[in-house]
């Protein structure tokens, strides 16, 4: 009796034992997993102080965040008693074994390190790349983050914005705007490259550092198809495309000039064969 008594009180020495080691490794880890993204959160803002450019700061803040979350795992495993050795040479393993069935992600890992080191984009360009376009608002060990115009999220990976040309609209502070415009064969063709000149050099967006060029740049079944050219920085270029388009119309409308529609001329022609 004095056995079993004392057995059950070990029993019950060695399931509190556990239960405590248990809370113990869940507080190093809620704690540990806290005190990493503090780590992170501070030595990135004070990266970005200091100069280092966003979006490698952003890449490494990622980087470092996984390397002490895996050092916050391992320390509440060897709290259960988990040896840790034993178990890094099990996660290298699994590691192999995953990284060779998850070989897309090592590709975007790999791209998004040469994105950060190449920089063919970087956070606040406008872009096109992997079959979207947008705003890129982070750079990811395994993703990039463009957000639309119309504030639609897309994440694109690595791979993919690697894998293609990537079309950067923020490296250069302006941009030439060409615009195509229809113009009926009536019209004089001096008139309208006048009209054309005169609306387009009124807008204070146009830049006059670089002169517009008008011309015809296409005789079209129904119209003649000009081409204005004017340069604008990159940040006016929507609205100030908007705004010319609807000041030619008016402009065209107030001096009688059309702007013709798509048709056709049929000509009947009678033989005299007819009985």
């Amino acid at each position: 009796m004095k056995d079993w008594i004392s057995n059950q009180g070990e029993l019950s020495g060695q399931i509190l034992g556990f239960a405590g080691n248990v809370l113990l490794a869940l507080t190093i880890f809620f704690i540990g997993k806290w005190v990493a993204r503090r780590v992170v959160d501070i030595g990135k803002r004070v990266a970005l102080e200091r100069g280092l450019e966003k979006t490698v700061g952003g890449f490494l803040s990622n980087i470092i965040y996984i390397a002490l979350l895996a050092m916050v795992i391992i320390a509440a495993m060897s709290q259960l008693g988990v040896p840790t050795a034993s178990f890094i040479a099990i996660l290298g393993a699994a590691g192999l074994a995953i990284g060779l069935a998850l070989q897309g992600s090592l590709s975007n890992f790999a791209s998004g390190v040469l994105l950060v080191t190449f920089q063919p984009c970087k956070i606040g360009d406008y872009i096109e790349a992997g079959g979207a376009s947008g705003t890129v608002t982070d750079i990811t060990v395994f993703s990039t983050t463009l957000v639309t115009p119309d504030q639609r999220t897309i994440t694109v990976p690595n791979s993919s914005v690697l894998s293609g040309p990537i079309v950067n609209y923020s490296t250069s502070p302006s941009r030439r705007l060409d615009l195509a415009i229809g113009v009926s064969y009536d019209a004089d063709i001096e008139s309208v490259k006048t009209l054309l000149r005169d609306v387009v050099e009124a807008d204070e967006r146009v830049l006059k550092a670089h002169p517009v060029q008008i011309g015809i740049n296409e005789l079209a079944d129904s119209s003649m198809q000009f081409t204005v050219r004017p340069w604008v920085s990159s940040g006016d270029y929507l609205n100030l495309k908007f705004d010319l388009h609807e000041k030619i119309k008016n402009a065209f409308d107030a001096a009688g000039i059309s702007i013709p529609y798509p048709q056709m001329d049929i000509n009947v022609t009678n033989t005299g064969n007819s009985q």
